[in-house]
């Protein structure tokens, strides 16, 4: 045998001697949701003492979806409503998809993921061609129209 495939071999047998002492959250795979319909409400925008955020309403005034920057921070918080604590939210988009850490606040019931304003993930939401989804783990998508009011707020985050 010769000596890298050899050395491969002993890696790779090795590999479970290296496993960590804890459990790691696995994300799971984002469906697609080309053919989603949004469910129906609309984008509000509203500046705020530290940057703006952009919240998302259905018809009957119910907030569902908030898109917050944070210029101190310069980060760009989006928070849905939730009733427990998930490890992730997924994000897609038409151009990208991407499972995020989560937190969830039981005094506000929303689940919250934090991104830098330098995430590409930003640039697909704020480009989106008509829909964007996000989903928690074991919950059902929300998906919504994609607006101009989330790219206002991510430009006012990176001004």
């Amino acid at each position: 045998m010769k000596p890298h495939l050899a050395a491969a071999w002993v890696l790779a047998s090795a590999a479970p001697l290296f496993r960590p002492l804890y459990a790691q959250p696995v994300a799971t795979p984002t469906p697609d949701f080309t053919y989603a319909v949004p469910i129906a409400g609309t984008w509000t925008f509203a500046p705020t003492a530290d940057g703006s955020e952009a919240t998302f309403r259905t018809a009957t005034s119910t907030p569902q979806l908030t898109v917050r920057c944070s210029r101190t921070t310069r980060r760009v918080s989006i928070a849905k409503p939730g009733n427990r604590a998930v490890p992730f939210l997924a994000l897609w988009t038409d151009s990208m998809a991407r499972s995020v850490p989560a937190s969830f606040d039981p005094a506000t019931a929303r689940v919250t993921i934090l991104l830098a304003t330098t995430d590409p993930l930003l640039d697909a939401l704020a480009f989106g061609r008509g829909r964007i989804a996000i989903q928690g783990s074991g919950q059902p998508a929300l998906v919504v129209p994609a607006w101009p009011e989330i790219a206002r707020v991510i430009e006012d985050c990176r001004a």
